[in-house]
């Protein structure tokens, strides 16, 4: 019989590892290293912070930067499995010098600073122009349907969400009564029942109150199709909606990206809480107009020529057109500067 040398898995070692030796020229998380370290300002976050004086030392925004954006290009997007990855992958490890920002510590920093980051993305938007990535020739926009942390049951207009309210009111009622008729428990099933009835009418009122409040500070909320109608609201989260998908429907965002054709950059992205895409068209066209134009790309990028491509659905009648300088609807969903 051959012979082969043994293995094996059950061993500690100890190996020396040169975290910069770990990001290599010419990969991504090499890229994301240089631009944070070089190229971007990180100053726009430092506002946000007060322990100049006084207070523990805070992580700095170029590590927690690394550690986001190199999880997003992963597919990663909970930060309990960024944490995670930081504890037992040497990429990770390296990109963050080898500490580990609890859970929490990441998802307060994208939370925390929305403008900060949209500053930032314009930043590395602003070197891609530098160094000839965008070729300002074709954008294509199109868009997703993504679910979110908000639930579904409490959707509904605001007539279904006082229906809501009373049938609570109801159940609470019929709790009640139960309850005071078993006040005068004699036995220990009958003291148990007593105390989970206790809890489901605490748990009935609190869900009440919860659509009372909804009710009495929002408004309906209407939506932007071609017929201007009452929308489902959501008490979770108002500016989500229910949305149709191929995996059934869902609670969540339209998210709508604009792509350069010359090297795939991401030159726009935007969230909407509605399931169609006609009207966030005109948003998306305006604020990739604004962009170039505030960090000096294009002045009217859309009188150079530059050709837009969108599906059907992102077709409308009220906006295509009814400017001279904005796109005009070309064949196959197109439209053209």
């Amino acid at each position: 019989m051959p012979r082969f040398k043994p293995y094996n898995h059950d061993q500690n070692a100890m190996v020396v590892i040169n975290y910069q030796d770990q990001l290599q020229p010419g990969t991504f998380e090499h890229a994301v290293h240089y631009l944070i370290e070089h190229k971007l300002d990180l100053s726009v976050f430092h506002p946000k912070y007060r322990n100049d004086a006084t207070g523990r030392l805070a992580y700095d925004p170029a590590i927690l930067l690394k550690i986001i954006l190199f999880a997003y290009s992963k597919g990663i997007t909970s930060s309990r499995e960024m944490q995670w990855c930081c504890e037992t992958n040497i990429i990770f490890k390296a990109l963050s010098c080898d500490t580990v920002p609890h859970f929490t510590t990441l998802a307060s920093f994208v939370s925390r600073h929305a403008d900060e980051i949209e500053a930032l993305f314009e930043q590395v938007l602003l070197v891609c122009h530098e160094q000839g990535l965008l070729g300002n020739e074709l954008f294509a926009i199109d868009g997703c349907k993504m679910s979110f942390n908000a639930s579904k049951e409490w959707s509904g207009t605001f007539k279904e969400s006082g229906e809501k309210r009373e049938k609570l009111r109801g159940l609470i009622r019929h709790h009640l009564l139960a309850h005071y008729a078993l006040d005068e428990a004699e036995t220990e099933a009958d003291l148990d029942r007593d105390i989970r009835r206790t809890k489901t009418i605490l748990s009935l009122d609190a869900a009440m109150n919860k659509v009372d409040r909804f009710l009495k500070t929002h408004s309906p909320r209407m939506g932007r199709g071609r017929r201007i109608k009452e929308v489902k609201s959501n008490l979770t989260d108002n500016e989500s909606a229910k949305m149709t998908t191929s995996k059934g429907t869902i609670q969540g965002y339209n998210g709508v990206a604009t792509v350069d054709k010359k090297h795939q950059i991401v030159i726009d992205a935007q969230a909407f809480g509605e399931g169609q895409e006609h009207h966030t068209l005109q948003p998306v066209l305006e604020m990739v107009e604004a962009r170039f134009k505030k960090l000096g790309i294009a002045e009217n990028i859309y009188q150079k020529g530059t050709v837009v491509t969108a599906d059907t659905g992102f077709a409308n009648d009220k906006f295509i057109g009814n400017k001279v300088d904005q796109p005009q609807a070309g064949p196959k969903g197109e439209s053209h500067g």
